[in-house]
């Protein structure tokens, strides 16, 4: 592969073109008042995404650009009182910010195709079947890359302060795991406790959240030996918001409310 498709759906294996066809027990999952996410493998090719991953390591992995927010040392020596824990988002992993048009990540993803293909029609109607409601039309994208114990802390996504989000929106991943990727797990809170797993280790795997609510991404391990390019775990994702705060409904290819 030399450059993406332009279209999302030409990655997608049966089993995900059935999601925007309207066909998939998928669609309308995240409209479930308490379902706020969903994990699925085998809805991108393997092949198709193993040659994606390839195009990645070879034009984007050398322009991506550090995220790193360790633990602050003050979280622990600055407590005054027993108990009183408070840890910010902690993460370690790398990004590039398909939004910053000046930078050359941006410059170079344009290149092959990956800014086209997040921005295509089908991914966002693939989006919006697994909401079960309409987005709006402008939506975020993001590429993310970890490696070997690479992770992203406790956290849960909410944004007070933009209103386009303060009440709720969708983010939707494409998990891209190298052969030597041996692990890695996001775990999120239900009922209050993090007491909910899913593996993202995962080649062709989709992973959409509903948010905001509390979860993580686990330090990803790699198989002892394997080399560098194999131990990474590449994750395009989908930002966007419902198009209204009006009551979930099924976007117009489903045949009935929260299951097509």
């Amino acid at each position: 592969m030399h450059r993406f498709p332009d279209e999302f759906a030409d990655l997608l294996t049966a089993a995900g073109r059935a999601v925007l066809a309207g066909r998939s027990p998928l669609c309308g999952a995240l409209a479930a008042p308490r379902t706020r996410f969903v994990a699925e493998a085998g809805l991108v090719s393997e092949r198709r995404g193993r040659a994606a991953a390839r195009l990645l390591d070879r034009a984007l992995y050398d322009l991506l650009e550090p995220l790193e927010q360790p633990i602050p040392p003050e979280s622990i020596w600055q407590m005054t009182a027993d108990y009183g824990e408070l840890l910010p988002k902690t993460a370690r992993l790398k990004t590039a910010y398909l939004e910053r048009r000046r930078e050359r990540a941006y410059r170079r993803a344009e290149e092959i195709g990956l800014v086209a293909m997040l921005r295509s029609e089908s991914f966002a109607a693939f989006a919006a079947a697994l909401a079960g409601r309409a987005l709006r039309r402008h939506w975020g994208i993001q590429l993310l890359c970890y490696g070997p114990g690479d992770y992203i802390g406790p956290h849960n996504d909410h944004h007070p302060e933009e209103p386009a989000a303060r009440r709720g929106y969708l983010d939707v991943h494409v998990s891209l795991a190298g052969r030597g990727v041996a692990q890695q797990w996001l775990v999120y809170a239900a009922q209050g406790h993090f007491s909910r797993v899913a593996d993202v280790a995962t080649m062709g795997g989709v992973t959409a959240y509903r948010l905001p609510f509390w979860h993580y991404t686990t330090p990803l391990v790699a198989r002892p030996g394997a080399a560098p390019a194999s131990a990474r775990r590449w994750g395009p994702f989908f930002t966007g918001s419902h198009s209204s705060q009006m009551r979930p409904r099924p976007p117009p290819q489903c045949r009935r409310p929260q299951r097509c």
